[in-house]
């Protein structure tokens, strides 16, 4: 049903801005992973300047098309009632949060539900706040089914205790639903308080809850392949058909549910104009402890989603090209410039009809190449820094070419990054690498109590 739910009329979908178009419009080069759509001439002249809009059957299936390939992004004209929402939250010590929570939702039915917490959440005097009570903590996921299963409206937004959503974040989410096929919406999630102290500015910069400015469809595998469920909405009936949260799992749970929701064919999408504050964690040893405690949710995710959670995503003639340029030898560098050479012929048989498919295809093959190296920058220092380690203090020369990556991923980070009031480069790059020590920890941690080594391997296409 949700592969060709059709689009209502007025739903409109535009171009996403870093799509490059070629022939008149027929050829669509983009997306993330970057792919090429080709259109029928009928198809090219409905886009027109970038934005096609539904109003038929035609136009619809077009529409829809363009934002499954990710060559586009959703402009919807409707949204559902906000009185069609009940917010659940889960909660355990920490009512401060949920009080401060509970102010900005005021409006809204509420479901709260109380997870073992040491001194019970009396009940609220609204009566659109309700307040259910499990007599010993099972988790966020069990918290969050039980509020799942009290709710009766079409959606559910579910709200950790320790956000705050911002003016508007509803309605902006909301409007994503009047495509049939979409089952969750996030949106982004920005730090509560500005932090003067040197982790708390590289926490509001580089939070892990924080999937960046620019909107998205979320699909494993892509750069925003989850959302967190600090703050998401969701179909009340798709949901509880897909079973809700694992609650076996107490960490990627999130992850976890996208994924299946994804393989059921559902839609789901990454919606930053909507913003939710987060009390991150500044104070170090939580900081750092809750980094690793999500590395250990890869292990999980690896056995219920086999090949989702590679270390490295490339092709294997890219990987080669990475990994000999990166040997700093003169045959490795000749053996690199060779396998792009070859990536690069290949590329440009598939653009012969496009103008300039030699210019086209060097682009691409650069752009592989410059990602495929982040690729390996990032999973020595993060995912595979313990065997990096032991390599660098037996070898001098891995020594400095680890020295170099370290140094080139985190400044390429903080550039990606930066903002007004942030951390300085040197600071940044330095934070950097302790999260990834930290999530590198709790990855092989996790990879070691599953007895299972499948989160630690990279996923090498033909």
């Amino acid at each position: 049903m949700t592969s060709t739910a059709r689009l209502p009329d007025g739903f409109g979908v535009r171009i996403d801005p870093r799509v490059r178009a070629y022939s008149d419009g027929r050829v669509l080069i983009g997306g993330s992973p970057t792919r090429m759509l080709k259109l029928a001439p009928a198809a090219a002249a409905m886009i027109g300047d970038g934005y096609v809009k539904v109003v038929d059957s035609q136009t619809a299936v077009v529409a829809r098309r363009l934002l499954d390939s990710g060559v586009g992004n959703p402009r919807p004209t409707a949204l559902p009632a906000t009185s069609d929402v009940t917010v659940v939250i889960p909660v355990k010590n920490n009512t401060a949060g949920l009080e401060r929570l509970l102010a900005a939702v005021e409006g809204l039915t509420v479901i709260v539900v109380d997870d073992g917490s040491d001194v019970p959440v009396p009940a609220p005097a609204r009566a659109s706040v309700r307040v259910l009570r499990h007599e010993r903590s099972r988790g966020p996921a069990a918290a969050r089914n039980t509020g799942l299963r009290a709710a009766t409206t079409p959606f559910v937004a579910f709200l950790d205790s320790d956000v705050v959503p911002r003016k508007g974040w509803l309605e902006v989410m909301l409007g994503h639903f009047s495509d049939p096929a979409v089952a969750l919406v996030a949106p982004r999630v920005v730090a509560l308080e500005p932090d003067k102290g040197a982790l708390g500015r590289y926490e509001h910069a580089r939070s892990s809850l924080d999937l960046g400015r620019r909107e998205a469809a979320v699909k494993s595998g892509s750069p925003v392949s989850y959302v967190p469920s600090a703050a998401i909405i969701v179909r009340r009936d798709v949901l509880t058909a897909t079973g809700g949260f694992d609650e076996a799992m107490h960490v990627a749970e999130d992850v976890d549910l996208c994924w299946r929701l994804q393989e059921a064919g559902w839609r789901l999408r990454y919606e930053p104009v909507a913003h939710v504050a987060h009390d991150h964690r500044v104070g170090f040893r939580k900081w750092f402890t809750r980094k690793a405690f999500y590395g250990t949710g890869a292990a999980p995710l690896a056995s219920r989603h086999p090949g989702s959670v590679p270390t490295m995503s490339m092709s294997g003639s890219m990987l080669f090209a990475c990994v000999a340029a990166a040997s700093r030898t003169r045959l490795g560098v000749v053996g690199s410039v060779a396998s792009l050479s070859v990536t690069m012929l290949r590329l440009r048989r598939m653009f012969t009809e496009l103008d300039q498919p030699t210019r086209i295809a060097a682009v691409l093959t650069a752009q592989g190449f410059v990602g495929g190296m982040w690729q390996v920058a990032s999973a020595l220092c993060r995912h595979y820094w313990p065997v990096t380690l032991v390599a660098a203090v037996v070898s001098p020369k891995v020594r400095r070419a680890v020295l170099g990556f370290a140094v080139a991923e985190g400044l390429w980070d903080w550039y990606g990054h930066r903002e007004e009031g942030g951390l300085d480069p040197l600071r940044y790059v330095f934070y950097r690498r302790l999260d990834d020590i930290a999530y590198g920890a709790g990855l092989w941690w996790g990879a070691v109590e599953a007895r299972d080594p499948a989160a630690l391997a990279p996923r090498i296409r033909g």
